[in-house]
């Protein structure tokens, strides 16, 4: 995070050394908004993906088949999908910082509200308020990083930021596991309750000083000096290109009906429904493995994520320094198609079938962190805003509709891993498409 290369920003106003003025700037800019960014997405994946080791425990008591846990656990894209769009709009009327602070105190009120449930039916209620209440950050944060950071920049800072949901879930397996096991029954409270209840708080606290800590664009940002914020303007202006080619890209209805565009979203869906299939069924795919107590379960369903957590912040910065996504995107969907054909295969050992997942995660990590630079340079102003939601919407849709197939694929098999399989077939389908995209913006 601490060395900036300039390789694919127009030289006219930049040195490519180390210890130029651009590279200071944004040094500083890095250092000032990115830990913040990600500890919200942090705090946002865990209290979205900890339902997965709730259903550990709680599934028998509100009687819940793989199904219907499955049908609970995709509703709250349902949620997610209306919010994404009205919530960039939002943004850009009222301010990032509002905007994001709002969402995180609101979902970690429904997620900390999750304690309560007694019934399937309050189950789905939950899950689609707090989809409602979360749907606007991932949207949001991506449109915001475009306030910040040039196109030569965007692959790293995307990476960095969605690092987080690994680190989520390298946080979120074994403290989840921890509550579950020992907070149990503790002063009338159900395990899975106080999970909730003690993963939700932070959300909220962090959501009012979230506040104070953004700023709602370089200009706006008070650490920022003169000569400084003009840096960062003359950076973000270098991308803009030819003008007819900037309203083209800016237009929604241009932008939106494009080849392009449609290519994305199919691969966005596609995205969209790899990284919620190993949210929601990893902790049961684990069990099935053998793993049968909860603190272990938390311990072994760290590791695929403390893979990607790694392996997508080298993948984007390989991206960026070669100043290319199409075949980045195209190794790490295929590597992962391959690598969860081996993991649902029956009989796998079990470190082979580790590994294969830690792989299988990894790979689609580092396909999320491409296909977002990729995204935010090729939409532009009002595309941009409208078009980085309606992508989330899309794949919002889809997650709702797999994440209930998945559940029946399980019951019907009796096999956590047999959806695993549809994920593998998508995902090397996803990679073909990817080589259709336009491999210079200016043909898109």
């Amino acid at each position: 995070m601490s060395h900036v290369h300039w390789r694919s920003v127009p030289s006219g106003n930049f040195t490519s050394t180390g210890s130029s003025e651009p590279d200071k700037v944004f040094r500083k800019v890095i250092w000032r908004i990115m830990p913040v960014l990600f500890l919200i997405f942090v705090l946002s994946y865990m209290d979205r993906v900890n339902i997965g080791y709730a259903k550990l425990q709680f599934s028998h008591e509100l009687g819940l088949t793989d199904a219907m846990y499955g049908m609970g656990a995709g509703i709250f894209f349902i949620g997610y999908l209306v919010s994404g769009v009205p919530s960039n709009l939002l943004l850009v009327r009222i301010g990032s910082r509002a905007t994001i602070s709002r969402i995180m105190i609101t979902w970690g009120i429904v997620s900390s509200l999750m304690m309560c449930i007694s019934s399937p039916t309050q189950f789905y209620l939950l899950r689609f308020l707090l989809g409602v209440a979360e749907g606007g950050l991932a949207p949001g944060v991506y449109l915001y990083l475009t306030f910040w950071f040039p196109d030569a920049l965007r692959a790293r800072m995307i990476a960095i930021f969605l690092a987080a949901i690994p680190v989520a879930g390298v946080l979120c397996a074994p403290l989840s596991g921890y509550l579950l096991e020992t907070m149990h029954n503790v002063n009338g409270l159900k395990g899975w309750q106080w999970m909730f209840l003690v993963e939700g708080i932070p959300s909220i606290i962090v959501g009012i000083l979230a506040y104070f800590m953004i700023e709602n664009s370089p200009q706006t940002a008070r650490w920022l000096t003169a000569a400084e914020k003009k840096s960062v303007a003359i950076a973000l202006a270098s991308d803009a290109g030819g003008e007819s080619e900037v309203r083209r890209r800016s237009g929604v209805w241009e932008a939106m009906t494009s080849k392009t565009f449609l290519i994305l979203a199919f691969i966005e869906i596609i995205g969209g429904v790899a990284v919620a299939g190993f949210a929601y069924w990893l902790p049961q795919i684990v069990h099935d493995l053998g793993v049968r107590t909860l603190s272990r379960n938390g311990l072994v369903t760290a590791i695929p994520y403390l893979s990607a957590s790694i392996g997508m912040i080298i993948w984007g910065y390989s991206s960026d320094r070669f100043g290319e996504r199409r075949w980045h995107y195209a190794i790490a969907a295929s590597m992962s198609g391959f690598a969860l054909l081996v993991a649902s295969r029956d009989g796998t050992n079990f470190y082979v079938a580790i590994g294969a997942l830690s792989l299988a995660y990894t790979g689609i990590m580092c396909c999320v962190s491409v296909f977002w630079a990729y995204t935010t340079t090729y939409l532009k102003g009002r595309a941009a805003v409208v078009g980085i939601g309606a992508l989330n919407a899309f794949a919002s849709l889809a997650n709702y509709a797999s994440q209930y197939a998945y559940g029946s694929a399980s019951m019907a098999t009796n096999n956590s891993r047999s959806g695993l399989y549809g994920i593998s077939i998508a995902l090397l389908l996803a990679a073909c498409l990817v080589l259709f995209v336009p491999k210079k913006l200016r043909n898109g």
